[in-house]
């Protein structure tokens, strides 16, 4: 065999066989997306701030691998963390800044009761406002997020956030409050120096039974 040949072969070898390390490495990576999940209707007692309420919630899916390449398993998304901006149809901001994302399975950071002189005292701990801002994602394993809560006979809804739980009155954040109409809700998911984004309509003109989320339609754009 001629010399030549042999060392285009070894090249060759070495092209493909980096090419196909870096395929593979890529196919591995996080591969993030934003979806609706199911609503939550929850009563509560009368100590509660509000007797019935409805939760809308979406979940960051890590997809999982292809079918064909299930023999490897996709890398975890480490640290995730993002906000919420509500904006109108027209792409405009609501509010003068985005509301941070609450995990919905993180710890509730209520605050807690005592007793002083036979009085009834609630003490708040506001390093509880950044409790679990970041949390991890397996692939095939959904993690929920809050969005927007709404109360009773209330016509407008609240964006729901740790601060919900500190502010006055509690649960119906006025920071966050959003009158009767229907909204663009834009999610910013980032993770070790990538981003996932994703763009719903929260339909909140309505009763409460009708109070939802739905996907985007072609042309429902946010600025910048």
């Amino acid at each position: 065999m001629p010399i030549g040949l042999t060392i285009v072969e070894v090249v060759l070898g070495a092209i493909i066989a980096i090419a196909t390390t870096i395929y593979l490495e890529n196919l591995r990576k996080p591969k993030l997306e934003l979806r609706i999940a199911l609503h939550k209707d929850v009563p509560y007692s009368s100590r509660y701030p509000a007797a019935e309420a409805r939760f809308l919630y979406l979940e960051l899916i890590n997809k999982p691998m292809p079918w064909w390449a299930r023999w490897m398993s996709r890398d975890v998304a480490m640290q995730c963390h993002g906000t919420i901006n509500f904006c109108d149809y027209d792409g405009q901001n609501i509010f003068d800044r985005a509301m941070p994302i609450r995990w919905s399975r993180s710890p509730e950071p209520v605050p807690m009761r005592g007793v002083v002189d036979g009085k009834q005292i609630e003490i708040f701990d506001p390093a509880l406002l950044n409790l679990v801002r970041r949390v991890d994602v397996y692939p095939g394993q959904p993690e929920p997020l809050d969005v927007a809560a709404r109360f009773d006979g209330d016509d407008e809804c609240y964006g729901w956030s740790n601060e919900s739980y500190f502010s006055d009155p509690p649960w119906r954040n006025p920071r966050w409050k959003l009158p009767s109409g229907c909204y663009l809700v834009h999610v910013s998911i980032d993770w070790a120096g990538e981003k996932c984004t994703g763009t719903f309509r929260l339909m909140n003109d309505g009763t409460r039974q009708e109070f939802q989320l739905e996907p985007a339609l072609v042309g429902d754009s946010v600025r910048d």
